[in-house]
């Protein structure tokens, strides 16, 4: 066994790349891990796990009774262990044995392991998957579709919903009433956290010991498949979280693994985050690169995922990241210039092996390039907007009376938005540790804060971006989220609370609808603004524009004003590039929203010059509202 070379040259060529895709070593879990087999006419399991620091490695489980002795695993090339066990069944649990280099035997899970036991047990478990997939349309259709209309619903699959002990429901449970609930909603994906194998509930899913595997809270891989699979059938794209910038510390996982640093960096000012009390993994080691890459294929190629969303990247770009003490690079810098190659790498390989898969990186600072093409840039096709869901947050959780001071906040995102992919996310990251649920955060009594929340939701929709909302935000849920109970269901026959589920269903509809607002998201001509600078009355007019020509079904614009104070404006002027008649697309204050239903008594534009433009609308501007226009008809 091998892999390839380390000096493999970035960006790949289409030779490397077919190499890499057509061999089973793109794949080390097709090689590594337990697999049922049939040798010289005998059943059994073949094992195998690199380990090139071990003294000695035996596999024990269930077919052996657990005993050390009978399954010794034979050293190989490069560091590789394997042996064939005939009494082994899928099924059956199992860990390799390790006696490491420090002279330590430490029983481990194995790191290509497929399935594990429920926590706290901690043992692998063999298993061959044999779920029939029926998605072929979906698969052949899907494609990152950078003007298509992508709206996120971000899901912790553990405590999304509970069985009525207040058990963890089993995926195919999950599949029906999450489908059920986000196709109701408009929504075009799911992006499931806590899904890979993990020890530890509180960690949400970021802590991961289990690489290759579904978590066994919510039942097998076949069962996982399952779900994905009715997510599809339904038309529901799915994404999920994958974590490559660290691991746990747990000894039963990948921590010295081997009785030394083998999947961390050994220097601890590399190799470890003291914040989170994780190891950094080795991305120098080729191996470990290949560990990682294989690991991203197993969901995208096994288990049909549309999209992997990567956690941490900033973590991982810097070598200072969250220390005082840390070595520099090779040219004195601090960008960690091998996490940089396994990213361009990790991007190039699956856009190749895994066709419409889509990258999306969680990325915090301003480095260059996270959605330009290798070798320009890391190769991801969207990034996080942290800057624009920073600024944003910060303005709503301001008192009216001083939001005149903040103006910029809301504008500040168009000066940089087409320097990059962006996807928008208000993220689980937004309501645990005391921050609030997104409706508490805003100021005022419980009235004030569901319009400032509904204003806040409608100008998220229509802010050039894709869109992602973590679950419970779409009923405005008023306490934060926990991860040890499910959400409170019953506030959705609350009529506050329905208005709100009401609005983001009228959202996504008129998203998914309109052109104009998804089409021209990473174009400058997909948004203007027409009043970006009435700090007084704290109040936003922009158009939102379909920048393609009539002729290839563009041209289609509407018009978005927010006034974002407690204080009722009548008559306020708007100004459009076109005259005659309007229709009112969506106003936040509606009463199906849960508002006052203020009404508008002419929406005709009349030839009056205003914000740069030809003609003006006069407006009644609704409290903490967001109205949504469209021109009726001809010029007039």
């Amino acid at each position: 066994m091998s892999f390839p070379a380390p000096g493999l040259p970035l960006p790949l060529d289409h030779e490397h790349l077919q190499k890499l895709v057509t061999a089973d070593l793109v794949r080390p879990d097709h090689l590594l891990g337990a697999h049922p087999v049939t040798e010289g006419g005998v059943e059994g399991v073949r094992f195998a796990v690199w380990a090139p620091n071990a003294q000695h490695v035996s596999v024990v489980g269930d077919f052996n009774g657990w005993n050390g002795f009978d399954n010794p695993l034979q050293p190989l090339d490069f560091g590789f262990w394997g042996a064939f066990v005939p009494s082994a069944r899928h099924g059956q649990r199992y860990k390799f044995r390790v006696t490491g280099a420090d002279g330590r035997t430490v029983d481990k899970t194995d790191p290509h392991g497929t399935f594990a036991e429920v926590r706290p047990n901690t043992a692998s478990i063999v298993w061959q998957q044999a779920f029939t997939w029926t998605d072929q349309a979906w698969m052949a259709a899907r494609g990152p579709g950078f003007d298509r209309p992508v709206s996120v619903y971000e899901v912790h699959v553990g405590s999304w919903a509970r069985d009525e002990h207040g058990w963890f429901l089993n995926y195919r449970e999950l599949a029906h009433r999450l489908a059920d609930h986000v196709a109701e909603l408009g929504y075009t994906h799911v992006e499931l956290l806590g899904v890979m194998e993990h020890p530890f509930d509180g960690s949400w899913g970021y802590q991961v010991t289990g690489y290759y595997a579904p978590t066994s809270r919510l039942g097998s891989p076949d069962d996982f498949a399952y779900l994905v699979n009715h997510l599809h059938v339904r038309g529901i794209g799915v994404y999920l979280d994958w974590v490559p910038g660290h691991f746990p510390t747990d000894d039963s996982g990948l921590a010295h693994f081997d009785g030394a640093p083998l999947y961390e960096y050994s220097d601890p000012r590399k190799g470890f985050h003291f914040d989170w009390n994780t190891y950094i993994f080795d991305y120098g080691r080729n191996e470990v690169v290949m560990f990682l890459i294989g690991s991203a294929l197993k969901w995208l190629q096994d288990f049909h995922i549309d999209g992997l969303r990567v956690d941490a990247v900033a973590s991982m770009l810097y070598l200072d990241f969250s220390r005082s003490e840390w070595v520099p690079n090779i040219h004195g810098g601090r960008e960690n210039l091998e996490a940089i190659a396994f990213l361009k790498r990790l991007n190039e390989v699956v856009h190749h092996a895994a066709p419409g898969a889509v990258m999306v990186a969680e990325e915090s600072t301003a480095f260059p390039g996270v959605t330009a093409p290798v070798p320009f840039g890391l190769g991801f096709d969207y990034k996080w907007a942290m800057g624009w869901m920073n600024d944003t947050l910060f303005y709503f959780e301001r008192d009216p009376v001083y939001r005149k001071y903040d103006h910029h906040k809301l504008t500040f995102f168009n000066v940089y938005r087409t320097g990059e992919k962006f996807m928008l996310a208000i993220s689980h990251d937004e309501v645990v540790h005391l921050k609030k649920s997104l409706v508490m955060k805003m100021p005022g009594d419980w009235y004030a804060q569901r319009a400032g929340y509904r204003a806040f939701l409608a100008l998220m929709w229509t802010t050039p971006g894709k869109k992602l909302l973590f679950m419970g935000q779409e009923f405005a849920q008023p306490t934060e989220w926990n991860h040890d109970e499910a959400l409170p269901w019953h506030l959705t026959d609350v009529p506050d609370h329905r208005g709100v589920m009401t609005l983001v269903r009228r959202l996504n509809a008129l998203y998914r609808e309109r052109p104009d607002l998804h089409v021209g998201d990473t174009l400058d001509e997909g948004l203007l603004w027409l009043s970006a600078d009435d700090a007084e009355a704290s109040v936003y007019a922009y158009l939102r524009r379909d920048p393609r020509p009539s002729a290839q079904g563009g041209g289609a614009w509407s018009v978005v004003v927010a006034n974002l104070t407690p204080v009722y404006r009548e008559g306020y002027p708007v100004g459009v590039p076109q005259g005659g008649g309007y229709r009112l697309l969506l106003s936040t204050d509606d009463g199906e929203f849960g508002g006052f239903g203020t009404q508008q008594p002419d929406l005709t534009a009349r030839e009056e010059g205003w914000h740069g433009q030809t003609h003006s609308l006069r407006l009644n501007l609704p409290p903490l509202s967001v109205l949504v226009l469209e021109p009726a008809g001809e010029q007039g």
